[in-house]
């Protein structure tokens, strides 16, 4: 992870109209300029047309791939989501003891936030109108499963007798720690923030070092 705090948006690259086809390569590009776009304008702000200039599209061609705003909203959460399962999938399958895969899961979500500041902000932190037109159903399920995976892991520190207090209220704190600190720093890029591994890794060891055990 850089030292450097991230930047809440990533600076738009606007061109002209783009050729027809592409699939699956366009549909990623017009949701990587949407992130910029909500980000930037807010979601009220947004609007097709705004979306489809920032990625060099026709409004009528975007419309092929998504009928209205709230869809691609959505479509940013679950693919979110769907990222960070595929990540914690991978950190979970790499060797070691529950505390270790623990700590690598919060290492790796932290690391995931501040990779991906707009679609984070978009999944994580969003007013109750966004949540409803878009983060809301996908975190409802596939952000249930990713935290179920991690309170799962909690609970196989504290099988092993290595946890203060219950799985769930444990998981709920680790997993609100991990979260301010991204969530702070990519909404608040001017604060005097000291390096962004230094916080992490103060946030971390705090965090296991007051709920769990040797």
């Amino acid at each position: 992870m850089s030292e450097q705090p991230a930047s809440p948006a990533v600076a738009p690259v606007r061109g002209g109209r783009k050729p027809k086809g592409e699939g699956h390569a366009r549909r990623a590009e017009i949701l990587e300029a949407a992130e910029r776009v909500f980000v930037e304008v807010g979601y009220d702000g947004a609007t097709i047309r705004r979306i489809a200039d920032e990625v060099g599209l026709s409004s009528t061609a975007l419309y092929m791939h998504f009928s209205e705003k709230s869809e691609i909203l959505h479509e940013i959460c679950r693919c979110t989501f769907a990222r960070l399962q595929a990540l914690n999938e991978s950190v979970m399958a790499e060797p070691g003891c529950p505390q270790e895969r623990l700590r690598r899961l919060m290492e790796a979500y932290v690391a995931f936030g501040f990779d991906n500041p707009n679609a984070y902000r978009l999944t994580y932190l969003t007013r109750p109108i966004e949540a409803r037109d878009g983060a809301q159903t996908a975190a409802q399920s596939l952000g249930g499963d990713l935290f179920r995976a991690f309170e799962s892991v909690v609970a196989d520190v504290a099988a092993e007798g290595h946890l203060r207090g219950d799985a769930k209220t444990a998981a709920q704190t680790l997993w609100a720690g991990i979260h301010g600190v991204v969530s702070l720093m990519i909404t608040k890029p001017y604060f005097d923030w000291v390096g962004r591994e230094a916080l992490t890794k103060s946030m971390i060891d705090t965090l296991i070092a007051g709920l769990l055990r040797p």
